[in-house]
C-alpha cells in the first residue's frame, strides 16, 4: 500500500462535564455552536482545509449525536474511498478484553491497527473540542524541517494561567527539554494545546510499550516525559491566533457572544477559510412587522416576532410577539412564547418556554447542586424541555423535562434552584 504523508486521530469521546445539563446526553464535540455548527465542525474543518484527508475519530461517550452528525463525511467531502472519515468506538482487540479507552495514548493504542492499515508517515492527534483555525500543513513542514519526533503546538498565556496547564520548557530554538504537568511554579509560558504530529514508527513503538507499564496511557503524563527522558527530538510548534477551550458554562457562553461583536476576534465568515458542517434545507429567516434584532446571529428557519438582542439563534426557533431574548444562546427547534424575557440565559434543542415567562432574573446565587459549575449568573435549561406560562426563573437554575407548574413553588424557581424531572440529569 502507498505510504500516506499524514493522518488525523481526532479525540471526540470526553463527557464535558463541566458543562453540565449541555452534555447529559452527547459529547462535548457534539454541543451546538455559532448558530449553525458544532464544536466538532472546527477541527474537522481544520482538517480539510489543510489537506488531511484521512480522519479517524474516536468516540466513547454517548455518540450518537456525534455520529449521526458525522455521518460518512459528506460535508468535509471525507466520503472517499482513499481515506475519508472513520468512526472508531473501543472495542475488542483480538487475544485482549475489551475495554474503555482509559487514556488519550490508550485510545490511540487501542486503534493502531486501523492507523497501519492507512500507513501513514505521520500522525496528528487532535482534540475535538476546541474552536480555533489552524493550518496543520503549515505545522507538518515544520515537523519535518527540524527533523522532529513530535511537535507539541503550544500557546503563550500569562504566568498566572500557566499552572493551568501542560508547560513546555523549552531552549531559545523551541527544543523541548522538559514537560510539566500543571505546575505550580511554571518555568515558561508555552501551555500545550494538546494538538501532536508524530512520526508514526516512533509513536507506535511507544505506544506499545507504554501499554505494558500503564493502562491508562495519557500522552502528557506518560508518552510525552518519556520520549523525553529517551532524549527524542521535540519541537514547540508556536499558534498565535484565536484558540479557545469551551469547557466549562461561562466559557461557552462567552465564546458564542464574541462571535456577534462588529468585529469578531473569531471570523466565521472567512472565505479563504470555511468551516464546514452537516446542514439540512431550510426555509428563509423570517421577522415580523413588530420584531426587533440587533447584533445577533439569527439561523435559517427561525421565525422572529418580539426582540433579540446580543444573542445566537440556531435553526428553526421560533419567538413570539412580545418575547424578549437578550444576551442568551437558543439552540435548533426551541419555541419562546409570548411577553416571555429571557436573559442570559442558554437553552438546548427543542424545548420550549410558555408565555409570560420571566427567565435570568435576581441575585447571581450559585447553583445548590452543582455550585462549581453553574456560577456566574447564567440559566441553563437542557433539551426537550417544557417550560410551563407565567413563571419567573432566577440566575443559575436548572431546568430539565417535562415540568409542570406544581414543579415550581408559587410559581417561582429562586437563583441557585434546579428542576430536574428525570434523576441523575445534572
Amino acid at each position: 500500500m502507498r505510504k500516506k504523508e499524514m493522518m488525523a486521530m481526532l479525540l471526540a469521546g470526553g463527557q464535558g462535564s463541566r458543562l453540565g445539563i449541555l452534555t447529559m446526553d452527547k459529547a462535548k464535540p457534539a454541543v451546538a455552536f455559532g448558530g449553525k455548527y458544532r464544536i466538532i465542525d472546527f477541527p474537522m474543518s481544520n482538517c480539510v482545509n489543510s489537506g488531511v484527508e484521512t480522519v479517524g475519530i474516536l468516540t466513547q461517550y454517548q455518540p450518537l449525536t456525534l455520529n449521526q452528525h458525522i455521518g460518512i463525511g459528506v460535508p468535509w467531502d471525507l466520503d472517499t474511498r482513499n481515506g475519508g472519515v472513520a468512526t472508531l468506538a473501543p472495542h475488542m482487540r483480538e487475544g485482549e478484553v475489551g475495554e474503555w479507552y482509559s487514556g488519550t495514548a490508550n485510545a490511540i493504542y487501542q486503534n493502531i491497527d486501523y492507523i497501519d492499515a492507512n500507513n501513514p508517515e505521520y500522525v496528528l492527534i487532535l482534540s475535538g473540542d476546541h474552536i480555533y483555525k489552524m493550518d496543520y500543513s503549515a505545522m507538518l513542514k515544520y515537523h519535518k524541517e527540524h527533523n522532529c519526533d513530535v511537535t507539541i503546538a503550544v500557546l503563550e498565556v500569562s504566568m498566572e494561567e500557566a499552572s493551568r496547564f501542560g508547560i513546555m520548557n523549552a531552549d531559545e530554538n523551541d527544543k523541548i527539554y522538559e514537560f510539566e504537568e500543571k505546575p505550580e511554579h511554571p518555568k515558561s509560558n508555552l501551555a500545550s494545546m494538546g494538538i501532536y504530529i508524530f512520526t508514526w514508527d516512533k509513536l507506535r513503538a511507544a505506544l506499545i510499550e507504554d501499554n505494558k507499564i500503564h493502562s491508562d496511557s495519557d500522552f502528557g503524563k506518560h508518552i510525552i516525559p518519556s520520549m523525553l527522558e529517551k532524549s527524542m527530538t521535540l519541537y514547540a510548534y508556536r499558534f498565535k491566533d484565536y484558540w479557545k477551550d469551551v469547557g466549562t458554562i461561562e466559557s461557552y457562553w462567552a465564546a458564542n457572544m464574541e462571535l456577534i461583536k462588529t468585529l469578531p476576534e473569531f471570523n466565521l465568515y472567512e472565505y479563504f477559510w470555511k468551516i464546514y458542517t452537516k446542514s439540512d434545507l431550510q426555509p428563509p429567516m423570517y421577522s415580523g412587522i413588530n420584531s426587533d434584532i440587533k447584533t445577533s446571529i439569527v439561523s435559517e428557519g427561525c421565525q422572529v416576532e418580539g426582540t433579540v438582542h446580543h444573542s445566537v439563534l440556531s435553526k428553526n426557533v421560533t419567538i413570539e410577539e412580545g418575547a424578549i431574548v437578550k444576551d442568551s444562546i437558543i439552540m435548533e427547534n426551541c419555541h419562546i412564547g409570548k411577553n416571555t424575557i429571557i436573559e442570559r440565559c442558554i437553552i438546548d434543542q427543542n424545548t420550549v418556554i410558555g408565555s409570560n415567562v420571566k427567565m435570568g432574573i435576581g441575585e447571581n446565587v450559585p447553583n445548590e447542586e452543582k455550585p462549581h459549575i453553574y456560577n456566574t449568573g447564567i440559566t441553563v435549561i437542557g433539551n426537550n424541555t417544557i417550560v410551563p406560562d407565567n413563571l419567573e426563573i432566577g440566575k443559575n437554575c436548572v431546568i430539565y423535562g417535562n415540568t409542570k407548574p406544581e414543579n415550581y413553588e408559587n410559581n417561582k424557581l429562586e437563583s441557585g434552584k434546579s428542576v430536574i424531572i428525570m434523576e441523575g440529569a445534572i
